[in-house]
């Protein structure tokens, strides 16, 4: 049971309300944006929520125990509040939403209605659609080990261990012909063998992608160039001259990891575990069952 401000609960008993709702989004990157859906601009705790922003929200359904209450947001894509390639460059990915119940003619008197993340975002020409999933939601996510044959971690994470700063495995690089969304050649790289970026990340240091990463899909040099091919797009466009930062990847196998980075020790996976076809398999009359090794 929600218990309200003695003050804000005063101005519900009086017949007559002055009510609004108010968002806070708070991005990983830092930058904190406020919406409201009353006429003007609202200001409390340092962030102005603007009024000019299109918000709209469904509405809020409250449940009992760990099941995951969700509620949708909508708005228009506006240039002085959310970007089309704000979105499309994931800047909004998990953000940290609160919602507000706000007596508008004085903001002391507010309530928080629901906090949570936000989930899955759809785009069209002129608006938007987000999820907003619940606190609860971060207790449906899998838990523990997973058992199989390549390596669970992600390349020179703690578990991992691999310096990705060591010479051979980290290059800054430039932009030097856009191909296509997906390509580009780049200068910078000489320092590094075709194909030991494939899997490998990148992150922008300059232009309009500056402080976003993205996935390495493959890696080719060819007159003292190299070419990178992206998983996905970047939100804007990439230019000639845009910088970034580029380390290694990994395919995740046994193989890999005591080859390329002798790091066989902190391999996370299980490369002696035996297939389904052995698993499932059942001796056969005359197949030769001397209790020996089957190879």
């Amino acid at each position: 049971m929600k218990t309200l401000p003695s003050s804000l609960t005063a101005h519900l008993a009086g017949g007559f309300t002055t009510l609004c709702r108010c968002w806070r989004v708070d991005r990983r990157d830092g930058v904190v944006m406020g919406f409201t859906d009353f006429d003007r601009d609202l200001a409390f705790d340092g962030v102005t929520y603007r009024a000019a922003s299109g918000f709209t929200a469904s509405a809020i359904e409250g449940q009992l125990g760990l099941a995951v209450s969700n509620l949708d947001v909508q708005g228009a894509l506006s240039a002085d509040a959310l970007t089309e390639e704000d979105l499309h460059a994931g800047r909004y990915d998990d953000a940290a939403v609160t919602i507000y119940l706000v007596n508008w003619s004085d903001v002391a008197q507010r309530a928080i209605l629901r906090a949570g993340h936000l989930g899955q975002v759809s785009r069209g020409k002129l608006a938007f659609s987000a999820e907003l999933r619940g606190l609860a939601a971060r207790l449906d996510q899998p838990a523990g080990r997973v058992f199989q044959r390549s390596c669970a971690w992600d390349l020179g994470d703690a578990r991992c261990g691999v310096d990705l700063n060591a010479p051979g495995r980290r290059a800054l690089g430039a932009v030097s012909q856009v191909i296509d969304a997906f390509e580009f050649t780049a200068s910078g790289l000489g320092g590094l063998a075709a194909g030991a970026l494939n899997r490998g990340r990148l992150v922008w240091t300059s232009g309009g992608n500056a402080g976003l990463a993205v996935e390495i899909k493959a890696h080719a040099a060819s007159g003292g160039l190299a070419r990178i091919a992206l998983v996905l797009p970047m939100g804007a466009p990439v230019a000639a001259g845009d910088g970034f930062a580029a380390t290694v990847g990994c395919d995740c196998s046994f193989s890999t990891c005591r080859d390329s980075f002798g790091n066989t020790l902190n391999f996370g996976g299980f490369p002696h575990m035996p297939g389904t076809d052995f698993a499932i398999s059942y001796p056969n009359q005359g197949a030769g069952n001397d209790g020996g090794r089957i190879e």
